[in-house]
């Protein structure tokens, strides 16, 4: 329909009027609709009355919107669609381009700010350029400034803090990044028109008084939310995660591998975010509801003052975000059966590079066994209303404080225990970033000078925890059985039609059915050594 990094001007509007006509879900989040008449912009799912076709404008992204003036929809709430993936193609996309949407995803990425936030002065010294060289190029690309981006971004997690929670003004203002709450309150009131508190009246929030939050995000079909939940289920630690089948039971890993896979319905885990000196743990819980393409998000109230950035890591372990359209344009006819898979992804950055140690030449059970070892060694207690969740996964100061002996007496051998203190004393002392908003070819190159950690976990942690769709682990021989290679070099050069979305085809390559074959890579991680360990074993 459209190009999926167009400039506002260049939106085909018949095309996207038609999207809105239907209410495609497949174009959330790719474009909103501004309606001239009532001032108010929309997601193209909104089902409110169809506004005339003259009246209506098309922006690429909300702050566009905002910019001219628009107001979001309190129905549809623009804060809950995908966030546009913004993915350039590294070999074609020209520098600028790039460097905007670098600069875009750092905006987007709450983890990756700092206790200032995101400014337009601490991104534009991230990225290596000027302040000035950094609007230029992200008012050229985008149609607003930085600060008019970091502000829409702002106000719609404020927005959404008050619909879904009972959070004091004071803590919705800090959690969604504005330094005072009369600077929150005059930036609600000039882009919106409307008191926070009356807004929050109108709404009605459910949450609050140790109730959980319930939020619903949408996705772009399709989506197989079965696989999804499968890989998970297969990987579920003890007293960290729970998955449910379609009866109502934990299904158990890895018994009775012959059997027809269960359909999934929930999951659910515990977590721990830090937000500048605090800490908040809780749980979160995970359903589908297909018919709406939406993710039904239930999040504790314990962790209410960090919503946004839960929301964030919920989309990015389901990634509910991705363009399935621009990713089946470059699979599709390579692997033609796996239009609906995603690329799992994690909450916790940390959590998945130490899994993915314990995981290096064994298979996920054993890998699984050893990680609720771990957990049960060094986790801390937490309290939920859900059977079986009662761990949080242990931090990166209780690992690097664990004694070799107390590894081994857990089954780690002795070059896991090395590589497992030199990745957590990395990130207890932030050197290691392991986020979405990391800079990638760094922090690849850091995992892989640590001991124990070789290319092929570097590139398994790139493509779960740091969300980047290009990660290729060439050496992983169950990945070339899968192309029909024999090489790594072999695999990399039969990769390069597939990018920038390599990861969507390992995915694909690890699901499609092929003949058992042993990894060649010594780290290999997370994966055991049949090729088809990906979302089917």
């Amino acid at each position: 329909m459209t190009n999926a990094n167009a400039s506002p001007d260049v939106l085909e509007s018949d095309a996207c009027y038609l999207a809105l006509k239907t209410h495609d879900a497949r174009f959330d989040g790719s474009f909103f609709t501004a309606v001239t008449s009532t001032g108010i912009y929309c997601r193209p799912v909104c089902r409110v009355k169809l506004p005339r076709r003259e009246n209506c404008r098309f922006f690429r992204h909300a702050a566009q919107a905002e910019a001219e003036g628009f107001r979001p929809c309190l129905r549809c709430r623009p804060e809950l669609a995908p966030r546009p993936m913004g993915t350039a193609n590294w070999s074609t996309e020209d520098a600028s381009r790039i460097l905007a949407q670098q600069a875009a995803r750092l905006i987007d990425e709450p983890d990756a700010w700092t206790d200032e936030g995101p400014g337009a002065a601490q991104i534009a010294a991230r990225l290596g350029v000027s302040d000035r060289h950094l609007r230029r190029i992200f008012e050229a690309q985008f149609g607003v400034s930085p600060l008019q981006y970091l502000q829409t971004r702002r106000l719609l997690a404020a927005k959404q803090l008050i619909a879904d929670t009972r959070l004091p003004m004071t803590q919705v203002a800090l959690a969604s990044g504005f330094a005072s709450v009369r600077r929150f309150n005059a930036a609600f009131v000039e882009h919106y028109g409307l008191n926070p508190s009356a807004l929050r009246r109108a709404g009605g929030a459910e949450g609050g008084d140790g109730r959980a939050i319930e939020v619903r995000l949408g996705f772009r079909p399709p989506y197989d939310p079965n696989a999804m939940l499968g890989f998970f289920a297969r990987r579920a630690l003890r007293g960290v995660e729970s998955i449910t089948a379609e009866d109502g039971k934990v299904p158990t890993a890895g018994k009775n591998a012959k059997a027809p896979a269960p359909a999934f319905t929930r999951l659910a885990r515990t977590l721990r975010v830090q937000h500048g000196a605090q800490v908040h743990a809780g749980w979160l819980q995970l359903r589908f509801d297909m018919a709406r393409e939406q993710m039904l998000l239930s999040v504790s109230d314990s962790l209410a003052p960090v919503l946004p950035v839960v929301i964030s890591r919920a989309r990015a372990m389901l990634d509910i975000d991705a363009d399935p359209m621009a990713i089946n344009a470059a699979l599709h006819e390579a692997f033609p059966h796996g239009d609906g898979l995603r690329v799992p992804g994690t909450v916790d950055g940390f959590e998945l590079a130490v899994r993915a140690v314990l995981g290096q030449q064994i298979t996920v059970a054993a890998a699984r066994t050893l990680g609720s070892r771990l957990v049960e060694a060094f986790g801390e207690p937490i309290a939920t209303p859900i059977d079986g969740l009662d761990r949080l996964f242990p931090t990166p100061a209780a690992i690097a404080a664990a004694s070799g002996d107390a590894l081994g007496q857990l089954g780690i051998v002795r070059q896991r225990q090395a590589a497992l203190h030199a990745l957590a004393r990395a990130a207890a002392e932030g050197r290691l970033p392991l986020h979405a908003g990391a800079d990638v070819p760094s922090t690849i190159a850091a995992l892989q000078e640590l001991p124990g950690i070789g290319a092929w976990t570097a590139q398994y942690i790139a493509m779960r925890a740091l969300r980047w769709p290009d990660a290729f682990p060439a050496g992983d021989v169950a990945l070339q059985k899968a192309l029909g290679v024999s090489t790594a070099r072999a695999a990399s050069e039969a990769s390069q039609a597939w990018r920038p979305w390599r990861s969507y085809a390992v995915l694909r390559a690890w699901h499609a059915p092929v003949p058992s074959t042993p990894s060649a890579e010594p780290t290999a991680a997370d994966i055991p050594s049949t090729p088809t360990a990906g979302l089917t074993a």
